[in-house]
């Protein structure tokens, strides 16, 4: 199942960056080399559930226009699942910024009007740590004004910290086909092994896509911190030309496991009791991974989290 996501933004916003970090497994020190988007760059990430991300990277929206004929403008618009729209928290004009965003808004409206809307309040890095809430707060009550009659979701976002992918999960879990059953069969999975807490990740970008804790939950923005962590870790592998397969960390008071899951996911598994074995834990990581692999593939036999 394929879902367009329009990402789109005034040029200089850092729309590229965004998708370079997410999507093409670039650090974020090294996207000030890149170009600016000319027209639109297409690309495709598969996630659970079916669900094929079919990512337009549009130029900058002052010039794209221009640059894009109108009959193609319209195809641009249609059949859109989402629109992601950034804008950059420094920008000095605000007035076109409002103009540009409700355009793009207006041709939503005409060619896909059950689209979801996205707002990325970007490069919040630069605003002063103690001024982010009060900033994004004011961003967030003007950009829902200037939706009316849609309703947007908005996230703060920098490529320089996790901020990022609790953005990009936010979208992709929106627009996950079955959600709903991956929370179901993550839960599930998590009180038959007694585990403390699992996360779902689709394995070429990292991004948290089902999340499981058991108590208390951990502070705010857990999840996205450790897919920060993990991609991260995963590009230091690969400049030593190694491939990431699975790690596991242990102490006395917790051992965590993460480890491919499926064809499509990776998954992180912590146990607060250290004293199980890990043998023990990575057969039963084993035996539920082809369930999961059964909610991503239908045409696949069913089999059950209790599988031997």
């Amino acid at each position: 199942m394929k879902k367009k996501v329009l990402l789109m933004g005034k040029s200089g916003s850092g729309k590229t960056s965004m998708r370079s970090v997410i999507f093409a497994n670039c650090m974020a020190r090294d996207t000030r080399h890149l170009g600016a988007t000319v027209d639109v760059e297409r690309s495709h990430v598969r996630f659970p559930g079916g669900l094929v991300l079919n990512l337009w990277d549009c130029g900058g929206q002052h010039a794209f226009p221009e640059r894009c004929p109108a009959g193609r403008r319209g195809g641009v618009f249609r059949d859109v699942a989402a629109l992601v729209y950034v804008f950059d928290v420094g920008s000095r004009d605000l007035e076109e910024d409002a103009h540009l965003y409700q355009s793009c808004l207006e041709a939503i409206l005409r060619s896909s009007p059950a689209a979801r809307i996205f707002c990325l309040v970007h490069k919040m890095d630069l605003v002063q740590e103690d001024q982010r809430d009060l900033v994004f707060a004011e961003r967030e009550e003007d950009l829902r004004r200037l939706s009316r009659p849609l309703e947007c979701v908005c996230f703060r976002t920098s490529i320089w910290d996790e901020t990022l992918y609790g953005a990009w999960s936010g979208v992709v879990c929106q627009l996950l086909p079955n959600a709903r059953q991956l929370e179901a069969s993550l839960s599930s999975f998590a009180r038959i092994i007694e585990a403390e807490e699992v996360l779902l990740f689709e394995s070429t970008t990292f991004l948290a896509i089902a999340h499981y804790q058991r108590g208390e939950r951990r502070a705010a923005r857990g999840a996205e911190k450790i897919s920060n962590i993990m991609r991260q870790f995963r590009l230091s592998c690969r400049k030593l030309t190694a491939a990431f397969q699975s790690m596991e960390v242990r102490n006395s008071h917790f051992a965590a496991f993460v480890c491919a899951f499926t064809s499509n996911t990776c998954v992180m598994v912590v146990m607060s009791d250290p004293s199980i074995p890990s043998a023990a834990t990575l057969i039963n990581i084993c035996n539920a991974g082809r369930h999961f692999e059964k909610l991503e593939r239908p045409e696949l036999p069913e089999r059950s989290l209790l599988a031997r």
